[in-house]
């Protein structure tokens, strides 16, 4: 039997060796690239921070610090006359807090009669605006219509026009000798004092079929108010309001139900109309689910909006206590009665309700289809 010869052990040695060093040297090419790529990394994140720097030192000046500064002054009794630093300043802790939600008397059921006013308002106001806006875009989206630019920016107008200018407007229309209740005249109907009658629309309905007398279980107080005057319904006034902010903020909304009416694919529309879908059908199943993006983000930002109604009311009258709102009841009670630590509690409070109330929205209404 022939034996092969085996491998030169000196050539195994040295290929052996040489690999290692192959793997040394790759090793150490890595090595200092990666510092160099921490060093650019590093260089990088400064001259970022450095950029952005100027922005953060606005919002520091002028976000941040108004707020810590209002946090304080919520715990305090400061005047707004002096520094709410001086020494005539005292801090009362929770007192601004207790007196609002669990001391009777006039500042909780100021508090309360603004957050039911406000509560309607909301009510009333995000469903109205939402399916407006949604029926708007769908009208001006269809391509069969004539026009399309023309109905698009008359729908947009009520929206960039001044607030002030419109409510002025509407306050005139829905005076006791305006036009509205003189066109209700000429069908007999004699129109309520709308700005300044503070009776709920429901319980005047119910005054109507006959309940004069409320029940017992209604005199129990909530926030300073009766669950009696909970249930009311919105005052007069406010229903002006409600008609107000559904006409003007319907527009801004339907630009948003327009651009995802857009986006929606028309094979997808063709594909169900083949199937044998009616035009309500394929508006149901099909697309009412494809715009559940814009939806989420029109009744979020309907939801925090509504809350933070103030320009209107105030021009409806300041003493007028049919419209009452926290965002206005804060301003009230800091710039007219000097009261600004608790006019300070009212905005947290009111912070507060608003990102509560909008989680539960996010959590009710998903964004996502498959959810």
């Amino acid at each position: 039997m022939t034996t092969l010869p085996g491998p030169d052990p000196d050539l195994l040695a040295g290929t052996a060796a040489g690999a290692r060093r192959s793997r040394r040297h790759r090793l150490g090419r890595r090595l200092v690239g990666r510092g160099r790529g921490n060093g650019a990394t590093a260089g990088q994140n400064v001259g970022g921070w450095l950029f952005v720097s100027p922005a953060l030192g606005i919002l520091m000046v002028f976000l941040v610090v108004p707020i810590c500064l209002a946090i304080y002054v919520s715990f305090t009794d400061w005047s707004g006359v002096t520094s709410p630093f001086a020494s005539t300043v005292h801090g009362v802790g929770f007192s601004n807090y207790a007196s609002l939600l669990t001391q009777p008397g006039l500042s909780q059921q100021l508090f309360g009669t603004s957050l039911r006013d406000n509560l309607y308002y909301v009510l009333f106001v995000v469903p109205l605006q939402t399916a407006l806006a949604l029926w708007l875009a769908v009208v001006v989206n269809n391509r069969f219509l004539r026009g399309r630019g023309l109905f698009r920016l008359a729908f947009y107008f009520p929206s960039v026009t001044s607030s002030v200018a419109i409510t002025t407007v509407f306050i005139f229309l829905f005076q006791g000798s305006g036009a509205v209740n003189k066109v209700l005249r000429v069908f007999g109907i004699t129109g309520p004092n709308w700005l300044y009658d503070s009776r709920g629309i429901f319980s005047v309905a119910l005054n109507n079929l006959g309940v004069h007398n409320p029940p017992a279980w209604s005199g129990h107080l909530f926030l300073g108010i009766s669950l009696w005057q909970w249930l009311a319904g919105p005052s007069f006034g406010m229903c002006v309001l409600i008609i107000l902010a559904t006409w003007t903020t319907s527009g801004t909304f339907m630009l948003l139900f327009l651009a995802a009416l857009q986006g929606v694919s028309p094979e997808v529309e063709e594909a169900s109309e083949i199937d044998g879908a009616s035009s309500w059908q394929r508006f149901r199943h099909v697309t009412l689910p494809m715009l559940r993006p814009a939806l989420v983000l029109v009744l979020t930002l309907g939801f925090i909006g509504t809350w933070q109604v103030f320009d209107q009311v105030t021009l409806v009258g300041p003493y007028n206590q049919t419209t009452y709102t926290p965002a206005y009841l804060s301003y009230y009670v800091s710039f007219q009665d000097n009261q600004f630590g608790q006019g300070a509690a009212i905005a947290f409070l009111l912070f507060a309700l608003i990102v509560i109330v909008t989680l539960i929205q996010r959590r009710l209404v998903k964004e996502d289809l498959t959810q």
